[in-house]
């Protein structure tokens, strides 16, 4: 059994730990999913400027992804719709709508010119052996913006999930700039469905906004949904409101959608109804208005973690430092290798090198007759010298290009490649200010393609009041309550007590001092006499005095007590006043007086007593009363 056991935890580890780091949470370094990034390395493998049909994707990208098509072709949808990293050709569904792409053999597509200069640099990318060891793929991509923050993320793991919203590409590169600069910068969520939203509580990328629908209520008469809130669709959105009207929540005459490449959604309204009063009942109880939850987790230096987007923004800020930095001296060090070659075929040419070899009848007697007639020059050549390589390169080169050769022509590529290099060194010293020129080279870029909006920001952001279901809805319900049988509901018959909506709660104070909260009954059993019913409103209730006269069960001692409710459990009994004791009156009055009426009795000269309820102190509803007088109660009189 231990073994069983042991077996389970090592596999339950194991399943759990490549669910959260090779499935559903993206790693900080490139923003990506495994799937979604196989599918970038696949296009990039593809890459000829034209454009692919996405089944021929699907399959290429299978050698990478173990799950199959079913999970690739989704994914791949979903970042096409993104805009930035994979430009489209077909029905790539509608975001709007909702509606679903077409299938991949009708769909095409490639990647973008943004997602080269973002991502693709092999040089630089780690590579490992895919699932079934036959090719190689991208173990992160050295990416040089924070594509998290651009195209959000969304994944269930196990025991964690992460909820990532997406933000204007074009203010994500001004933070990172911010960052570069030393300055302060403020990053709010942007979807691509536009609409409004609340970020007071966003809490940087860990907290939660406030969505909204842009309407417009220009005419009094009938409701434009013009934006959607980000999650929903002209379907669902529709969906919920022909159920609040059905509800009676708002009440409409009809709903025509006319949407095609902007969201248009008539809502045409009752009689007697018009717009402005129909807006935060459309907020309260539709989707025009919802509460999303962020929680920005993402695999950092291959472990979850949870990150603000302040904190994303400084690490991708050091990190397209560190990129270009490597990327400079990369370069710098192919032309050096280029510049000593250049150096070796110039010297090798014109000085007739070659000619050394002629009578040598062994490899390595070339080798060493091309070495030595070097040595005259190796001032020129450089501490590098001429090594086995170099003389295998020199003995590469043909004939046709020994006898055309053009000395002033090489010698003009050579000053090309020195100023490059000095360029380049200059570069490397003013690094931050080169990252910030890049960047400002890829705004230019996006504000100038129409096919990502100009990198326009589509959600207006501020601040706005969650609309109140309580206080949007009518209270259309009367409460009765038939003092003589006891029932009380909406169908009962008797004295309205209260007016009340579906929303509300009622408090009930019974003839034996119980209390309980319950919904709204249709027909409920109280008992006859009630002291006291209303709505549960803990605001209310927290500063009403409850003033309750009993007599204690065993003395009939009469005892007063004075208390607020404020808080309870639904359908609990609660009880004012300890078990059998016998109330006298209940009041809810601040001050008032009465006169309490003892019971006679041989050698009871006082058979009366005036009280103040206001000298006694208010406390929690489950302390116990003051005993009045050491004397049994009959009665008590208000005065």
């Amino acid at each position: 059994m231990a073994y069983i056991k042991n077996l389970f935890d090592r596999n339950f580890l194991e399943y759990a730990s490549y669910v959260i780091k090779d499935r559903a949470i993206p790693d900080l370094e490139d923003g990506l999913k495994p799937v979604q990034r196989r599918i970038l390395h696949t296009l990039f493998e593809m890459d000829d400027g034209k454009l692919h049909k996405v089944a021929n994707v699907i399959g290429r990208c299978m050698q990478y992804h173990p799950h199959g098509e079913a999970s690739i072709g989704p994914a791949l949808v979903v970042l096409a719709n993104k805009n930035y990293f994979i430009d489209r050709q077909g029905n790539f569904g509608n975001i709007y709508t909702g509606d679903g792409a077409s299938a991949p053999r009708y769909l095409e597509c490639r990647v973008t010119p943004l997602a080269n200069d973002i991502f693709y640099n092999p040089k630089l990318t780690p590579y490992t052996e895919s699932y079934d060891g036959r090719n190689k793929e991208p173990l992160l991509y050295p990416a040089k913006i924070p594509a998290v923050l651009v195209i959000g993320a969304e994944g269930i793991a196990v025991g964690m999930s992460t909820k990532i919203l997406p933000h204007n590409i074009l203010e994500v590169m001004e933070a990172v700039k911010s960052c570069l600069q030393g300055k302060k910068f403020e990053l709010y969520p942007d979807f691509p469905t536009g609409g409004l939203v609340d970020v007071s509580d966003y809490r940087d990328g860990n907290g939660k906004v406030l969505v909204r629908a842009k309407l417009d209520i220009t005419d009094p008469k009938r409701i434009l949904i013009k934006e959607l809130p980000y999650g929903s669709t002209t379907e669902s959105i529709i969906a919920s409101i022909e159920g609040a009207a059905r509800a009676g929540r708002i009440k409409i005459q009809g709903i025509s959608d006319y949407t095609t490449g902007q969201v248009e959604i008539e809502i045409k309204l009752a009689r007697g109804v018009y717009s402005q009063e129909t807006v935060d009942a459309l907020f309260a109880f539709t989707e025009c208005e919802q509460s999303i939850s962020a929680n920005l987790l993402v695999i950092k230096n291959g472990f979850p973690t949870i990150m603000t987007v302040t904190e994303v923004i400084k690490y991708h800020s050091k990190q397209l430092v560190k990129i270009l930095t490597k990327e400079l001296e990369l370069e710098r060090q192919e032309l050096l290798d280029k510049l000593h070659l250049r150096t070796l075929e110039r010297i090798f040419i014109e000085e007739r090198i070659y000619k050394h070899i002629e009578k040598m009848k062994t490899a390595e007697a070339v080798e060493k007759a091309v070495i030595a007639g070097f040595k005259p020059f190796l001032k020129e050549v450089g501490p590098r010298g001429v090594s086995s390589e170099d003389v295998e390169h020199l003995l590469r080169i043909p004939i046709r290009r020994i006898s055309l050769y053009d000395i002033n022509r090489a010698k003009k590529e050579m000053e090309t490649i020195e100023g490059r290099i000095k360029e380049i060194a200059g570069l490397l010293k003013k690094i931050t200010a080169y990252a910030i020129s890049w960047l400002d080279g890829i705004i230019e870029k996006i504000k100038a393609n129409e096919e990502f909006g100009r990198g326009e920001r589509k959600t207006l952001y501020g601040n706005f009041d969650k609309v109140d279901v309580k206080e949007v809805v009518k209270k259309d319900l009367s409460i009765k309550y038939d003092s003589k049988t006891g029932y009380i509901g909406t169908s009962v018959t008797g004295e309205t007590v209260a007016e009340v909506s579906t929303f509300d709660r009622i408090l009930v104070l019974k003839k034996n001092g119980a209390w309980s909260v319950t919904d709204i009954p249709e027909k409920a059993f109280i008992g006859p006499g009630a002291w006291w019913i209303d709505v549960a409103d803990k605001e209310v209730l927290s500063k009403t005095v409850f003033t309750i006269i009993y007599k204690e069960a065993k003395t009939g001692f009469p005892c007063i007590k004075r208390c607020n409710i404020e808080g309870w459990i639904m359908n609990k009994d609660y009880s004012l006043v300890p078990q059998g004791a016998d109330v006298l009156h209940v009041d809810t009055r601040p001050k008032f007086s009465f006169t309490v009426h003892y019971k006679p009795k041989p050698r009871l000269k006082i058979l009366k007593e005036n009280f103040k309820a206001q000298d006694y102190n208010v406390r929690g509803h489950k302390t116990g009363g003051v005993r009045l007088a050491a004397r049994e109660a009959a009665s008590i009189e208000l005065r």
